[in-house]
């Protein structure tokens, strides 16, 4: 019962943020966390993010960009929602290497938050 009460009182942000089917990358924030997986990422190979948003977001979008060279990617993916604040962007392409970020934005409560994770590809 105790634990049932407990339960009840932890709001969902307190709750474990899942990304089923193996290992996956995590960026946060006060207000939000991003789980994230992609296959092994190769220059100028397309490519697709599964993730996970907690908790779920009013909507979200998810993009890379190469900071030190200030520009983004070629192609903008394509995003399904998949339910229960998990999705999948299509589409992505490294066209050069170096060092990139995920950018995640999040839209929540009325606030967009960008959440953003580096990755390097030689």
């Amino acid at each position: 019962m105790r634990a049932g009460l407990l339960l009840a009182f932890l709001s969902p942000a307190a709750l474990a943020c899942e990304l089923p089917g193996g290992a996956a990358q995590q960026v946060k924030s006060a207000a939000a966390t991003v789980l994230y997986r992609t296959p092994a990422l190769k220059v100028g190979e397309h490519f697709a993010v599964e993730f996970a948003v907690c908790p779920a977001p009013e909507s979200v979008r998810v993009d890379a960009w190469m900071p030190d060279h200030r520009h983004g990617m070629n192609y903008k993916p394509t995003l399904v929602a998949l339910g229960a604040g998990r999705y999948r962007a299509d589409g992505l392409m490294f066209h050069m290497g170096g060092r990139w970020e995920f950018v995640f934005e999040v839209r929540a409560g009325g606030k967009t938050e960008r959440l953003a994770h580096s990755v390097r590809l030689e």
